[in-house]
């Protein structure tokens, strides 16, 4: 099943992405419950959830596009623009903000030349707040594509961005 693009072209599951759709749908007892896992397959595959891509997952699971929207835009991890490669998400939290938080993500900001929540010309960095990370023991910190963190310095900072390609 395909989608035709604003731009004309035509959104559709590549066979690799398919075959793990299959699977998902396997894992589940209906199409609501795979809705989740397949917004994020295709997150991974699309880059982001522009419309045209929710309103193929929404035909795909037989879901109203409504619904379909309504849960990617509730979830802060889906994206409704483009990203960098390396999602960068600073846990700005209160007890991280009393060790140092708003200073990380002041010093990526300025390292970087983006505010939070902007991309660089790049596309190689997204600066995002996070609420939480769980990891107020280990503050300030932040994750990298998943990735933590933590106890950050500048230096630290500075060593971690240069060792990503």
């Amino acid at each position: 099943m395909q989608v035709e693009s604003q731009a004309g072209g035509s959104i559709a599951f590549e066979p690799p992405f398919e075959a793990r759709f299959q699977d998902t749908l396997k894992k589940y007892p209906n199409a609501r419950a795979a809705l989740l896992p397949t917004l994020y397959l295709a997150q991974e595959q699309f880059g982001y959830l522009k419309p045209e891509v929710m309103h193929y997952v929404a035909e795909r699971l037989d879901l109203p596009a409504s619904k379909v929207l309504q849960v990617a835009t509730f979830y802060t991890m889906f994206y409704k623009r483009p990203h960098g490669r390396y999602h960068i998400e600073v846990c700005t939290s209160v007890p991280c903000c009393m060790m140092g938080a708003y200073e990380v993500l002041r010093y990526l900001e300025e390292k970087l030349g983006v505010q939070a929540g902007d991309t660089t010309a790049d596309r190689k960095f997204t600066v995002t707040e996070a609420e939480c990370l769980a990891g107020c023991g280990h503050a300030p910190l932040f994750q990298i594509n998943g990735l933590y963190h933590e106890r950050l310095t500048k230096e630290m900072i500075d060593e971690i961005l240069d060792g990503l390609e």
